[in-house]
């Protein structure tokens, strides 16, 4: 008999599937799927609301460290032109090191963990209705029998039971999340290590060499920012853990409170106790640490961290998928390093004004990114649930989303770099530099916020082969713009390599999911 009910069940489940496969897979032309119900891209329905209750506190906890850095800047500014170019350079290196460390396993944590997640929600529920199907039944036993078992409870009060317990009362095991904290604590250390004892050969190769003015103030900060890769790197993860859970308010009180101190110490350090850009690298450390240990107090209260035996593990799966992740790390990363090295050669006028509107490009930008995590955990469950029209419909609102965010965006910053470039420097040469690159980063603005969210899909469709294999046929043309251009039309032709850079970031997600290719197979009817 409960071979009959499963056998059943399957069918059903088999129905469904095939259902939604017909029903996202209606689009002769798959590309028309990025214009389906575009009128509706702010309406308040169950998928937009789920959008916005993630993506918020998401893009609120993203635009928050860089808003803090914003204002390391502006601090550091008031220093003079060299100190900010050589923090510049530092905070490149420091933020290619933990990108190449920590993005794939970010990324990978987030899907994996949202996927494991539904899946056990699922077989919670199902084996749920089990055991409420097997409860004792008095009318079942033959006539006469006395039942052993106390009488079971009617199914409206083992219901109202079930809902009373609270989710947390007991801690679940995640094999993702435990195997993502012990990767974070390892990839940190192998980080701190690393950039302290070549703090100065990076440099070099950064342009910052031997006899330059920025070489001692960068240093200085380099090495010791470096002493807090442990505390990025396993604050990162764990937020990765949370955007699993479809929790983003917790990371984003966690980042606040970190901020917020690092903003009131900034001021302290730097001028009341004098010591200028070293006391702006021990005032960012101390709230990095800050971050994490409100981070891993509340993860301790939900999920057991360390898993029964180390075969509960999941490397060899994040290890796979890492290493196609960190390959395109690894080319997304020598775009930015190389645009911010070439900038360095110009001096520290044009590295300062480069690293200004480089902050502002990035921080403006990755509001976006808000939208990617969302669309990225809500793809991720529906692909787990084989629920093919949630999965289409949720990656073209977000996108939707995206691009109008984007047109926003390119009227605030234009605006507001016109008149508050003063705020980060006080250099009129440096003012000067920023107006030249304002255009640039106000304008591709619509186009950067479509690239994150493009990656937030295919992130949340598992596509982790094809998100790498493009990026890397897309730094080798972005390579070669940056050298072309930066040797012909120096400043701006930097910012026109990076717009060419983004522009083919988008189109290689947009070619994924218009062709219907790969995991979005199912939009041109084939499961």
């Amino acid at each position: 008999m409960i071979m009959i009910e499963h056998k059943q069940l399957e069918e059903v489940e088999m129905a469904d599937q095939n259902a939604d496969v017909s029903a996202a897979g209606k689009w002769k032309f798959p590309v028309f799927v990025f214009f389906q119900d575009a009128r509706n891209v702010f309406k308040r329905d169950e998928l937009g609301l789920e959008i916005l209750r993630i993506a918020f506190p998401a893009a609120l906890a993203l635009a928050a460290d860089p808003i803090a850095s914003l204002i390391d800047t502006a601090f550091i500014g008031h220093l003079g032109p060299v100190e900010i170019a050589a923090v510049g350079v530092s905070i490149a290196i420091f933020n290619q090191a933990s990108k190449v460390a920590i993005f794939p396993l970010v990324s990978i944590t987030t899907s994996f963990v949202a996927q494991e997640d539904t899946i056990s929600r699922i077989t919670d529920e199902q084996q749920g209705h089990l055991d409420l199907e097997k409860a004792p039944d008095a009318k079942s036993k033959p006539h006469g029998a006395i039942s052993a078992e106390p009488k079971s409870k009617p199914d409206d009060a083992v219901l109202a039971e079930a809902k009373s317990k609270p989710e947390n009362s007991e801690r679940r095991h995640i094999p993702s999340a435990s195997t993502a904290l012990i990767l974070g604590v390892v990839l940190g250390l192998i980080q701190t290590t690393f950039l302290v004892f070549l703090a100065k050969p990076l440099l070099a190769l950064m342009g910052v060499k031997t006899g330059s003015p920025m070489l001692a103030p960068a240093e200085r900060y380099l090495t010791i920012r470096s002493l807090g890769a442990p505390a990025v790197l396993l604050s990162l993860a764990m937020q990765g853990i949370f955007r699993g859970f479809k929790d983003t308010k917790t990371p984003l009180y966690a980042i606040v409170v970190g901020d917020l101190t690092n903003i009131i110490l900034d001021p302290i350090f730097i001028f009341v106790c004098r010591w200028g850009v070293s006391g702006a690298a021990i005032a960012h450390v101390l709230s990095q640490y800050l971050i994490t240990l409100i981070l891993f107090f509340k993860l301790s209260t939900q999920i057991m961290l360390l898993p029964p035996t180390l075969k509960n593990l999941q490397l060899k799966k994040f290890l796979k998928n890492g290493s196609l992740l960190l390959t395109r790390v690894i080319a997304v990363t020598i775009c930015v390093t190389l645009a911010a090295s070439l900038a360095a050669r110009f001096g520290p006028t044009p590295m300062a004004a480069f690293q200004i509107c480089l902050q502002v490009w990035l921080t403006s930008s990755l509001l976006a990114d808000g939208l990617a995590v969302a669309g990225q955990a809500i793809l991720a469950c529906a692909f787990a649930e084989k629920d093919y029209q949630k999965a289409t419909a949720a990656a073209t609102r977000v996108l939707q989303m995206g691009f109008l965010l984007g047109l926003g965006l390119a009227v605030f910053v234009g605006m507001g770099l016109q008149f508050g470039s003063g705020i980060f420097s006080k250099d009129k040469s440096v003012i000067h530099m920023i107006a030249i690159g304002i255009p640039f980063v106000a304008a591709t603005q619509p186009i950067n916020s479509l690239a994150f969210v493009f990656d937030g899909v295919n992130f949340g469709a598992s596509d982790f082969a094809y998100s790498a294999y493009s990026m890397v046929l897309v730094s080798i043309v972005s390579i070669g713009s940056l050298f072309l251009l930066s040797k012909t039309n120096g400043f701006i032709g930097i910012w026109f390599a990076l717009t060419i850079y983004m522009g083919l970031r988008t189109f290689a997600g947009f070619w994924r999911m218009g062709t219907g290719t790969g995991p979005w197979g199912f939009l041109k009817g084939r499961s």
